[in-house]
């Protein structure tokens, strides 16, 4: 059973977590994606999506593999890992070449040297490539092809996504998980994992926006076309509502959490005015009484600056209050009650909490939206792997002549281990 297992490991901010899944048979025959583990547990040693102490973040993912074997009974020796931060650049690149069959047949290895041809882009040199997005292909001078494999012609261009990482940051995150002794199977960006676990082709097709809200940042993946159109990350997370709670309550970080968790509301006229608590239930030591509604001002203002820049985003696509699926919404943050919405009055747009739509599972787990991105990346994981048949579609069969980042830096770190 080890060999079919699939692991997915999100490492974030405030918390890590692990999925484990195999295929199993569906009613109709077919394999499904079953979800047999969902661990989480509080990190260290990560700030905005990048390692900032080695030994700490090294101890974290040391525990939760550990907690996720004992789940499962299976020994974990390889994960799908996210890769997030601000250091993480996407540009856009085009590749062109010449289909040199005397019947013109544009084949997939015409393809793989289309994009091969756009991976050359001048990359800064501490960058290194992770993934090549075909948006669209021309052939002879026709555009918005989708697959053009099987068609005729003499002259192939790709339009592509081009998602490039800081290679510091590449080699921090993978020596801080070979040292536990796990092996990389890909290094996946983030965003795209966590569309993967939410969103079916459908609702790419027409488009949508994924925004997981995280505790120090906020991703965003905006599709249509059934094609990636645009991505960020934004500066602002769960955190920052923490901060202004502790800040103005005068209380620690920990108390201003439990504060946010047990009384946090986005919507203050949805809270009743007569409602207060005291901070010391919650183990302050001051004995201070606060109304909730207060509360929920402190997170209103907070929660529509977050969503302010999702706008100003969609607005770079000219897709501000112009995508007609909307916007799904997973991470952590996303449990803060009447976030939607907020959501749905500053974006003006059908606004939901994500909800996984590929796997199946008896874990309650994988209906909390903080589990999409590890979710997403057992799904990316899966298809990549050719568990369906060797079919892969929509967006994975995107990405089989892509580098593997990870392999290679653990080639390289393994090296260096006596």
């Amino acid at each position: 059973m080890a060999e079919t297992t699939i692991v997915g490991l999100d490492l974030g901010s405030s918390h890590v977590r692990v999925v484990v899944a195999q295929p199993l048979p569906g009613e109709d025959g077919k394999p499904r994606l079953h979800v047999i583990g969902a661990v989480a547990l509080p990190s260290a040693g990560v700030h905005k999506g990048t390692v900032s102490g080695m030994e700490e973040a090294v101890s974290s993912i040391s525990k939760i593999l550990e907690r996720a074997e004992r789940m499962t009974g299976i020994p974990l020796n390889a994960a799908w890992v996210s890769i997030a931060g601000q250091n993480i650049l996407v540009q856009e690149s085009r590749g062109v070449i010449g289909v040199t069959r005397p019947d013109g047949e544009i084949r997939e290895d015409d393809v793989e040297r289309a994009m091969e041809a756009a991976r050359t882009v001048a990359t800064p040199s501490n960058y290194e490539i992770l993934h090549v997005i075909p948006k669209s292909f021309t052939v002879d001078g026709q555009r918005g092809i989708k697959d053009p494999v099987g068609m005729n012609g003499i002259r192939l261009e790709v339009d592509a996504l081009i998602v490039q990482a800081l290679a510091a940051h590449i080699k921090n995150l993978t020596k801080s998980i070979y040292r536990t002794g796990l092996d990389i199977e890909d290094l996946v960006y983030a965003p795209l994992a966590t569309a993967e676990a939410v969103l079916t082709q459908r609702q790419k097709e027409l488009g949508v926006c994924v925004v997981n809200i995280g505790a120090s940042s906020t991703s965003i993946a905006v599709f249509e076309e059934g094609d990636l159109m645009h991505t960020a990350v934004l500066p602002i997370g769960g955190d920052r509502v923490t901060s202004d709670i502790g800040t103005i309550l005068r209380v620690p970080p920990e108390i201003a959490e439990k504060v946010k968790l047990t009384y946090g509301h986005a919507v203050p006229d949805a809270v009743d005015r007569k409602h207060t608590f005291l901070l010391k239930e919650l183990g302050a030591d001051v004995d201070e009484v606060v109304k909730r509604r207060f509360i929920a001002e402190i997170v209103e203002s907070r929660i529509e600056e977050l969503f302010e820049a999702v706008d100003a985003e969609l607005r770079k696509v000219d897709r501000s209050g112009m995508l007609p699926v909307g916007v799904m919404l997973t991470g952590g943050g996303a449990k803060l009650e009447g976030i939607v919405d907020v959501a749905r009055r500053v974006l003006r747009l059908p606004c939901a909490i994500g909800a996984p739509v590929s796997v199946s599972s008896a874990i309650d787990e994988i209906h909390d939206p903080a589990f999409a991105t590890a979710i997403g990346l057992v799904v990316w994981g899966y298809a990549i792997k050719g568990m369906r048949g060797n079919k892969l579609s929509g967006l994975f069969n995107k990405f089989k002549s892509v580098d593997k980042v990870a392999e290679q830096i653990g080639k390289w770190f393994k090296s260096l281990v006596p």
